[in-house]
């Protein structure tokens, strides 16, 4: 917290230079605003200074765990017991691109690992003969894991920076610049007689694509399942996310993982789904999603992964037609595959032949680096070609 005697303006600038790039809107007009609420508020009472700021900065309900997320790194005062760029009790992280997060890095003079966790492999610690620790957990095939490096990439998983494209809405809100706003134009215009002495604007809303997940859990993916859970509760808790399992039949996970403590929703999870490492029917879980599940939650140009190994005891042609449908009614469809990780593998099996031309993205999922990898091509989905 910042002493009421100093002069706030340009700390409280350069935090919201930091919400922007954080994707908040934090232009100068909400500056402002945040200048007035400071006036009527104590400043030596930490709690008012950041509920006055949240009331200006954030106006949706998914921004909140961003917003405090810069807050604590911003304006926590530092701790001479603690070492560069970790604050006690705080492990969240900023959704930031690589190259803003090393800049704010460098200008709060914080480790980059607080900022973003996206590290640059490119950079080996001067104490390192080869790979940071790290980088290497990044790059190790979940199947090999200790159950020590489990947790530990359940922490990463935890504090990955995701950030899913954003896409334009039909509502519109107000702007420096877009469209003329004639209603607004034309009632200001009233208020002063008639003459149109200001020319308001307006243009589309943006918010996150929401993401469907649809997981294959029966005994040939079983090695995977854990982390894959993991993977699913991290994106979860920051993302609009319906998340699905199938092994021979089909079942909704969605709300069991709204849990905010990770071990109550596995634990939840494992109870609620009766078919965990069971056979495999690719088309008939399909089949059901489309018939029961598509209209509710395809809506608002949703993004479809299904990560699956492709080991399929249905029928071929009938995951083809689902999946024909499927991508008819998505804006993107995508499949992970953990094998394709593997030396020499090839994608030959009759379920994962039948499944490869229906789909935009094939991906691997065997380590941490690939989700990684999953996680940027989300990022950057509106600024990728869609060719089908």
């Amino acid at each position: 917290m910042p002493e009421p005697a100093t002069d706030l303006l340009p700390r409280l600038g350069a935090f919201a230079r930091l919400l922007h790039d954080a994707g908040l809107e934090a232009g100068p007009r909400r500056l402002t605003d945040a200048t007035r609420a400071l006036v009527y508020i104590d400043l030596k009472q930490q709690a008012d200074f950041r509920h006055a700021l949240r009331s200006v900065f954030v106006s949706r309900k998914e921004d909140l765990p961003t917003f405090d997320a810069a807050f604590d790194i911003f304006w926590s005062p530092p701790d001479p017991r603690a070492t560069a760029g970790v604050i006690p009790g705080r492990s969240r992280s900023l959704p930031l691109p690589p190259e803003r997060a090393k800049a704010w890095s460098a200008a709060l003079g914080l480790n980059s690992s607080q900022m973003n966790r996206e590290q640059d492999p490119t950079v080996v610690p001067a104490s390192s003969s080869g790979y940071s620790r790290e980088e290497l957990l990044r790059q190790k095939d979940f199947e090999q894991m200790t159950w020590e490096e489990t947790e530990q990439v359940r922490r990463l998983l935890e504090e990955a920076p995701w950030r899913v494209a954003e896409r334009k809405t039909r509502r519109l809100r107000a702007a420096r610049a877009g469209s003329i706003d004639l209603r607004r134009s034309a009632r200001h215009a009233i208020r002063s007689s008639g003459e149109l002495m200001r020319l308001f604007y307006r243009r589309p809303r943006v918010r996150r694509r929401p993401l469907v997940l649809i997981c294959d859990v029966s005994g040939s993916m079983e090695r995977y399942s854990r982390l894959l859970m993991i993977f699913a509760h991290a994106i979860a808790r920051r993302e609009d996310l319906e998340a699905f399992v199938f092994s021979t039949r089909l079942t909704r996970i969605t709300r069991l993982l709204r849990y905010r403590d990770l071990d109550r929703a596995l634990d939840s999870v494992s109870k609620g789904v009766h078919d965990f490492s069971g056979g495999t029917r690719i088309g008939d879980a399909l089949s059901d999603f489309n018939r029961h599940w598509a209209r509710r939650v395809l809506g608002h140009g949703a993004i479809v992964i299904i990560v699956s190994d492709g080991w399929d005891r249905g029928d071929p042609a009938r995951l083809t037609a689902e999946l024909i449908h499927l991508r008819r009614s998505s804006h993107r469809l995508i499949w992970l595959n953990p094998l394709l990780g593997s030396e020499g593998y090839q994608p030959l099996t009759r379920g994962m032949a039948a499944a490869l031309p229906h789909c935009d993205d094939f991906l691997a999922a065997h380590n941490l680096q690939a989700l990684d990898d999953l996680g940027r091509l989300l990022a950057g989905l509106d600024r990728r070609s869609r060719f089908r």
